[in-house]
Parts: C-alpha cells; sequence; structure tokens
C-alpha cells in the first residue's frame, strides 16, 4: 500500500506542478503549438513518466525535471522575444501556400502538404473550392490563415436579398498531374472531355496540371505547377 501512496502523492504533485507550468509559460504555449513546442512536451511527459514509476525517483527528481524545463522554456520565448531573428529558428515561420490564386507548389512540397491535405484545412475554414481563395498561409502551428477572392466575400447572396442558387459540390479530377479516375466515372465524365476541357484554356497535357477541379454548370478551374524558385514576394 505505501507503494501505491507514493505513487498517488508523486503523480498528484506532477499534476499540480505541470498545472502552475502551464500558467506561468502562458496561454500561447497550448493555442499556437509548434513543433518544438510538440516535441518538448512529449519529452517532458517521457521524463515525468519515467521518474513516477522509477522506484529510485520520488518528488525531488520530478520537480528537478520540471524546473528545468520549465527553465528551458521560458528562456527560449525571452530569447524569441529580444532577438527576432531567433523566431524562425526556434519557432517556425509561415509559409504562403498559395499566392494570387495560384498554388505554389515548391513551397507546398517543402511543408510536406499535398492537395488532400490543404482542401481539408480549406473545408474547416468552410471554403469547398479552390477557386474561392487568393491568398492561404500555413501558419507555424499548422493551421491555415486564408483571405477569399473578392467575389466570395462577404456580403452574401441573403445579404443581397437575392434568390438562392443551386449549390454543387466542386471534385477534384487532376492532382498533381494525374487524373483521378474515380472522381471522373462519378461524375459520368470522360477523359477524352478532360483532354478537350484543358486544350480549350491552352493547355496540351495533363502533366502540364498542378490542380484541376470541376463543379457542374462552371468552366473547369485549372491551375498549373507554379513555384516561388526562392524569390520574396511582392504584396503590393
Amino acid at each position: 500500500m505505501s507503494d501505491y501512496f507514493s505513487m498517488f502523492i508523486e503523480t498528484l504533485f506532477g499534476f499540480l506542478a505541470l498545472f502552475i507550468l502551464t500558467k506561468i509559460l502562458g496561454k500561447t504555449q497550448i493555442n499556437q503549438i509548434t513543433p518544438f513546442d510538440f516535441i518538448s512536451a512529449l519529452l517532458l511527459g517521457e521524463l515525468v513518466g519515467n521518474a513516477l514509476f522509477d522506484p529510485e525517483s520520488g518528488i525531488p527528481e520530478i520537480c528537478f525535471v520540471l524546473i528545468v524545463y520549465g527553465v528551458l522554456m521560458y528562456v527560449s520565448e525571452i530569447i524569441t522575444q529580444k532577438f527576432k531573428r531567433t523566431r524562425h529558428l526556434i519557432e517556425g515561420s509561415p509559409s504562403i501556400v498559395i499566392y494570387n490564386g495560384k498554388l505554389i507548389r515548391d513551397t507546398m512540397k517543402k511543408n510536406k502538404l499535398d492537395i488532400n491535405q490543404l482542401q481539408h484545412l480549406l473545408r474547416a475554414k468552410d471554403i469547398f473550392s479552390l477557386q474561392e481563395v487568393e491568398f492561404a498561409i500555413l501558419e507555424a502551428n499548422g493551421t491555415l490563415s486564408v483571405l477569399k477572392k473578392s467575389d466570395y466575400q462577404s456580403p452574401n447572396r441573403k445579404d443581397l436579398m437575392l434568390a438562392p442558387l443551386e449549390v454543387h459540390l466542386p471534385i477534384t479530377l487532376i492532382n498533381d498531374g494525374e487524373i483521378i479516375f474515380d472522381n471522373l466515372r462519378e461524375k459520368n465524365l470522360t477523359e477524352d472531355w478532360l483532354l478537350e476541357a484543358i486544350n480549350k484554356q491552352g493547355f496540351q497535357h495533363i502533366t502540364d496540371i498542378f490542380y484541376a477541379e470541376y463543379a457542374e454548370n462552371k468552366e473547369l478551374f485549372i491551375l498549373p505547377y507554379h513555384n516561388r524558385n526562392h524569390q520574396k514576394w511582392n504584396m503590393k
């Protein structure tokens, strides 16, 4: 029973200490967690867990681990506040993945972001078509910030008291230079139709196209391969 009581006391102490540490470090550690924060949190959990179940470790050892972790995190926050150039290294930096309505392939590749993941992040923002997006920025914590094209910004049709229109869910037909044949068949379309549609817009081969999206009663939306090539963005 003494072993269980000792584990209870150590667990209770670890819980309270972590709670206090979270309050000291601030809410941004939770709301804006970066890859560095994620790895350090895993490391802290491993250290505290080992201290709890190591018979030779007790409250002093747990306290020492938490103090060292807290000091390191606090120092890293001070460094990023005092020296702006360290923020890119420690916290990471945002990346523009859609610029002026164009998908920036090399930026997506650098951030290990594919079309399916990008569409998932956009749907979380209530955006179901890439046609609506003018700029999209992948933040350091993995979230996506989006600026819609002017045609898709408020006010909406309800605000203008216009009659509602039938809504069709867009579907991807080309992804990274490859035809999605399942989606093509789902819409009762053929490969010949798709080739004709891209030819009308000046493209000769499927491999020239990074992304193509189909919606009923609309022209095929096409985004060719477009890379940043390490150029600075002109946001004017």
